[in-house]
């Protein structure tokens, strides 16, 4: 069973109807004994930084988020994966989980003024680092993107980028803990072979 962590923030209809769609068993739920049973777990998030992590400590999940990503494989999904990192910049400073090495950045710094933000759109992935999660995945697919903070500083735990600007880390790998800066359950087939490689790790 995939846990998706339910700690108000995001919709979560259509990353549901994916994993459905591919014959997964998922439950949506923010009670602890029940994600501590499930097999993989999916953070998902959408919205700032700040108030995400408010509502996952209002939530009591903090603690437990990071003992699971220590002993089955964790998901972070768009702002689920900024989650994951040490800080955010975004509006202020803000600690984050600390399950992955990096901050997080706005990217209007750090990109032509000719680029628009928030990144909304589809873009390739390049494969930097082999790595299980691809093997559905040929190099070079289209993701959809939807953000206006990337992570930085975390070299080291990147498996696949994308060119806006900046080389935006799109995939991420920390142990069992993996990040996906874009939105999989948006990207069309190669956002659901992603989530099928997911559950079978």
């Amino acid at each position: 069973m995939i846990a998706v962590v339910d700690y108000g923030v995001g919709n979560l209809f259509s990353l549901l109807c994916s994993l459905r769609s591919l014959g997964l068993d998922c439950v949506v739920t923010n009670q602890k004994e029940v994600l501590k049973r499930a097999e993989r777990i999916i953070l998902p998030g959408v919205g700032a930084f700040g108030d995400a992590m408010e509502k996952l400590r209002e939530s009591g999940l903090v603690d437990t988020v990071k003992e699971l990503g220590a002993e089955k494989p964790l998901l972070g999904i768009c702002l689920g994966m900024q989650l994951l990192f040490d800080k955010s910049m975004e509006h202020g400073e803000h600690e984050g989980l600390g399950l992955i090495s990096g901050s997080v950045l706005p990217l209007a710094k750090d990109i032509a003024p000719t680029l628009k933000v928030p990144h909304m759109g589809w873009n390739k992935l390049e494969i930097v680092r082999d790595d299980p999660i691809f093997r559905h995945f040929q190099n070079g697919e289209w993701v959809y993107y939807v953000h206006s903070y990337y992570a930085a500083n975390c070299c080291d735990h990147i498996l696949g980028v994308s060119e806006y600007g900046v080389r935006v880390p799109g995939l991420v790998r920390s142990g069992r803990i993996y990040g996906m800066q874009f939105h999989p359950e948006k990207s069309g087939g190669a956002g659901l072979r992603l989530l099928k490689a997911f559950s079978e790790l």
